[in-house]
Protein backbone atom coordinates (compact mmCIF):
# COMPACT_ATOMS: atom_id res chain seq x y z
CA UNK A 1 0.00 0.00 0.00
CA UNK A 2 0.95 3.61 -0.54
CA UNK A 3 -0.03 6.74 1.31
CA UNK A 4 0.55 10.44 1.23
CA UNK A 5 1.15 12.55 4.26
CA UNK A 6 4.29 11.41 6.11
CA UNK A 7 5.17 15.10 6.28
CA UNK A 8 1.85 15.81 7.98
CA UNK A 9 2.57 13.08 10.53
CA UNK A 10 5.80 14.85 11.44
CA UNK A 11 4.13 18.28 11.39
CA UNK A 12 1.59 17.03 13.92
CA UNK A 13 4.30 16.30 16.50
CA UNK A 14 4.17 19.05 19.16
CA UNK A 15 7.14 20.86 20.63
CA UNK A 16 10.41 22.36 19.53
CA UNK A 17 12.41 21.48 16.43
CA UNK A 18 16.13 21.27 15.81
CA UNK A 19 18.05 21.28 12.54
CA UNK A 20 19.41 17.82 11.81
CA UNK A 21 20.82 15.95 8.88
CA UNK A 22 19.84 12.34 8.31
CA UNK A 23 22.75 10.75 10.18
CA UNK A 24 22.15 13.13 13.08
CA UNK A 25 18.50 12.10 13.16
CA UNK A 26 19.55 8.43 13.28
CA UNK A 27 21.85 9.22 16.20
CA UNK A 28 19.04 11.05 18.00
CA UNK A 29 16.67 8.11 17.54
CA UNK A 30 19.26 5.70 18.91
CA UNK A 31 19.81 7.96 21.92
CA UNK A 32 16.08 8.06 22.66
CA UNK A 33 15.77 4.29 22.29
CA UNK A 34 18.60 3.74 24.77
CA UNK A 35 17.12 6.25 27.21
CA UNK A 36 13.58 4.90 27.21
CA UNK A 37 14.37 1.16 27.19
CA UNK A 38 16.83 -0.14 29.77
CA UNK A 39 17.27 -3.39 27.82
CA UNK A 40 18.20 -1.66 24.55
CA UNK A 41 21.72 -2.07 23.22
CA UNK A 42 23.47 -0.94 20.05
CA UNK A 43 26.33 -2.94 18.57
CA UNK A 44 28.31 -3.55 15.40
CA UNK A 45 31.70 -2.99 13.83
CA UNK A 46 33.25 0.22 15.25
CA UNK A 47 29.92 1.25 16.78
CA UNK A 48 31.57 1.89 20.13
CA UNK A 49 33.87 4.42 18.47
CA UNK A 50 30.94 6.26 16.90
CA UNK A 51 30.71 4.22 13.70
CA UNK A 52 32.34 4.82 10.34
CA UNK A 53 29.58 7.32 9.48
CA UNK A 54 29.36 8.69 13.05
CA UNK A 55 25.79 7.47 13.51
CA UNK A 56 26.54 6.23 17.04
CA UNK A 57 28.87 9.03 18.11
CA UNK A 58 28.84 9.81 21.87
CA UNK A 59 26.44 6.97 22.67
CA UNK A 60 28.99 4.75 24.38
CA UNK A 61 30.07 7.66 26.56
CA UNK A 62 26.46 8.30 27.58
CA UNK A 63 25.23 4.74 28.07
CA UNK A 64 28.32 2.66 28.75
CA UNK A 65 30.30 -0.09 27.08
CA UNK A 66 27.82 -2.76 28.13
CA UNK A 67 25.07 -1.17 26.00
CA UNK A 68 26.97 0.35 23.07
CA UNK A 69 29.84 -1.82 21.92
CA UNK A 70 31.99 -3.09 19.09
CA UNK A 71 31.72 -6.56 17.62
CA UNK A 72 34.12 -8.73 15.64
CA UNK A 73 34.15 -8.35 11.85
CA UNK A 74 31.52 -11.03 11.33
CA UNK A 75 28.15 -10.03 9.92
CA UNK A 76 26.67 -13.49 10.37
CA UNK A 77 27.73 -13.35 14.02
CA UNK A 78 26.34 -9.85 14.49
CA UNK A 79 22.93 -10.93 13.19
CA UNK A 80 22.95 -14.21 15.13
CA UNK A 81 23.96 -12.43 18.33
CA UNK A 82 21.14 -9.93 17.83
CA UNK A 83 18.62 -12.72 17.31
CA UNK A 84 19.73 -14.37 20.54
CA UNK A 85 19.42 -11.12 22.46
CA UNK A 86 15.98 -10.43 21.03
CA UNK A 87 14.82 -13.95 21.84
CA UNK A 88 15.75 -13.26 25.47
CA UNK A 89 13.69 -10.05 25.54
CA UNK A 90 16.41 -7.53 24.78
CA UNK A 91 15.84 -4.66 22.34
CA UNK A 92 18.77 -5.28 20.01
CA UNK A 93 19.91 -2.71 17.42
CA UNK A 94 22.58 -4.25 15.22
CA UNK A 95 24.60 -2.30 12.67
CA UNK A 96 25.96 -3.82 9.48
CA UNK A 97 28.68 -1.30 8.64
CA UNK A 98 27.91 -1.35 4.90
CA UNK A 99 24.82 -2.97 3.42
CA UNK A 100 27.07 -4.72 0.91
CA UNK A 101 28.31 -6.93 3.75
CA UNK A 102 24.87 -8.05 4.86
CA UNK A 103 24.93 -11.04 2.51
CA UNK A 104 26.80 -13.37 4.94
CA UNK A 105 24.02 -12.60 7.43
CA UNK A 106 21.13 -13.41 5.09
CA UNK A 107 20.73 -16.92 6.47
CA UNK A 108 20.45 -15.60 10.03
CA UNK A 109 18.10 -12.76 9.08
CA UNK A 110 15.86 -14.56 6.60
CA UNK A 111 15.88 -18.11 7.96
CA UNK A 112 16.11 -17.42 11.69
CA UNK A 113 14.93 -13.93 12.66
CA UNK A 114 12.07 -13.83 10.15
CA UNK A 115 10.81 -17.33 10.92
CA UNK A 116 11.50 -17.69 14.62
CA UNK A 117 7.97 -16.81 15.78
CA UNK A 118 6.30 -18.98 13.12
CA UNK A 119 8.52 -22.03 13.58
CA UNK A 120 7.95 -22.02 17.36
CA UNK A 121 4.19 -21.60 17.12
CA UNK A 122 4.42 -18.22 18.79
CA UNK A 123 6.40 -19.45 21.81
CA UNK A 124 9.53 -17.49 20.87
CA UNK A 125 10.36 -14.58 18.62
CA UNK A 126 13.14 -12.21 17.58
CA UNK A 127 10.81 -9.24 17.35
CA UNK A 128 13.12 -7.00 19.34
CA UNK A 129 15.75 -7.02 16.60
CA UNK A 130 16.46 -4.06 14.31
CA UNK A 131 19.29 -4.36 11.80
CA UNK A 132 20.59 -1.02 10.50
CA UNK A 133 22.62 -0.88 7.29
CA UNK A 134 23.95 2.13 5.32
CA UNK A 135 23.25 1.45 1.66
CA UNK A 136 23.70 2.81 -1.85
CA UNK A 137 26.45 4.57 -3.74
CA UNK A 138 28.20 7.83 -2.95
CA UNK A 139 30.38 8.02 -6.06
CA UNK A 140 33.64 6.59 -4.78
CA UNK A 141 32.76 3.42 -2.89
CA UNK A 142 33.52 0.83 -5.52
CA UNK A 143 31.68 -2.44 -5.93
CA UNK A 144 31.71 -3.48 -2.24
CA UNK A 145 30.55 -0.21 -0.73
CA UNK A 146 27.82 0.88 -3.16
CA UNK A 147 25.09 -1.75 -3.24
CA UNK A 148 21.39 -1.45 -2.42
CA UNK A 149 20.26 -4.95 -1.42
CA UNK A 150 16.89 -4.04 0.09
CA UNK A 151 14.87 -5.87 -2.59
CA UNK A 152 16.20 -9.25 -1.44
CA UNK A 153 14.67 -8.76 1.99
CA UNK A 154 11.29 -7.47 0.81
CA UNK A 155 10.54 -10.99 -0.45
CA UNK A 156 10.93 -12.53 3.02
CA UNK A 157 7.74 -13.03 5.04
CA UNK A 158 8.30 -12.10 8.66
CA UNK A 159 10.63 -9.17 7.98
CA UNK A 160 9.81 -5.47 7.82
CA UNK A 161 12.02 -3.45 5.49
CA UNK A 162 12.31 0.32 5.97
CA UNK A 163 14.20 3.07 4.14
CA UNK A 164 13.85 6.78 5.03
CA UNK A 165 14.40 9.65 2.60
CA UNK A 166 14.78 12.60 4.99
CA UNK A 167 16.01 13.42 8.50
CA UNK A 168 12.50 13.69 9.96
CA UNK A 169 11.52 10.38 8.41
CA UNK A 170 14.71 8.75 9.63
CA UNK A 171 14.04 9.59 13.27
CA UNK A 172 10.35 8.67 13.26
CA UNK A 173 10.77 5.49 11.23
CA UNK A 174 13.78 4.27 13.19
CA UNK A 175 12.01 4.75 16.51
CA UNK A 176 8.97 2.93 15.13
CA UNK A 177 11.25 0.12 13.91
CA UNK A 178 13.04 -0.28 17.24
CA UNK A 179 9.78 -0.26 19.20
CA UNK A 180 8.07 -2.68 16.83
CA UNK A 181 7.96 -6.26 18.07
CA UNK A 182 8.85 -7.67 14.68
CA UNK A 183 12.34 -7.95 13.16
CA UNK A 184 13.15 -4.93 10.99
CA UNK A 185 15.91 -4.31 8.46
CA UNK A 186 16.46 -0.55 8.32
CA UNK A 187 18.40 0.68 5.29
CA UNK A 188 19.92 4.16 5.43
CA UNK A 189 20.88 5.76 2.08
CA UNK A 190 24.33 7.06 2.92
CA UNK A 191 24.30 9.57 0.06
CA UNK A 192 21.56 11.34 2.06
CA UNK A 193 23.39 11.28 5.41
CA UNK A 194 24.67 14.83 5.08
CA UNK A 195 23.09 16.07 1.87
CA UNK A 196 20.33 18.12 3.52
CA UNK A 197 19.13 19.50 6.84
CA UNK A 198 15.58 19.51 8.14
CA UNK A 199 13.75 20.81 11.17
CA UNK A 200 13.16 17.65 13.21
CA UNK A 201 11.01 17.42 16.36
CA UNK A 202 13.09 17.07 19.50
CA UNK A 203 10.49 14.92 21.24
CA UNK A 204 10.18 11.19 20.45
CA UNK A 205 7.68 10.31 17.74
CA UNK A 206 6.90 7.50 15.34
CA UNK A 207 5.95 7.31 11.69
CA UNK A 208 3.71 4.34 11.00
CA UNK A 209 5.32 1.37 9.28
CA UNK A 210 3.69 -0.78 6.62
CA UNK A 211 3.13 1.49 3.67
CA UNK A 212 5.28 3.45 1.26
CA UNK A 213 5.04 7.18 0.79
CA UNK A 214 3.70 8.28 -2.57
CA UNK A 215 5.61 11.46 -3.36
CA UNK A 216 4.50 11.81 -6.96
CA UNK A 217 2.21 9.72 -9.12
CA UNK A 218 3.39 8.82 -12.57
Amino acid sequence: PMRRGMASEVAAVPGERRSMNLVGAVNDALRIALEEDSTACVFGEDVGFGGVFRASVDLQEKFGRHRVFNTPLCEQGIAGFGIGLAAEGVTAVAEIQFADYIFPAIDQICNEAAKYRYRSGGLFNAGGLTVRAPCGAVGHGGLYHSQSPEAYFTHTPGLIVVMPRSPAQAKGLLLASIRRRDPVVFFEPKVLYRSSVEEVPIEPYEIALGSAEGVREG
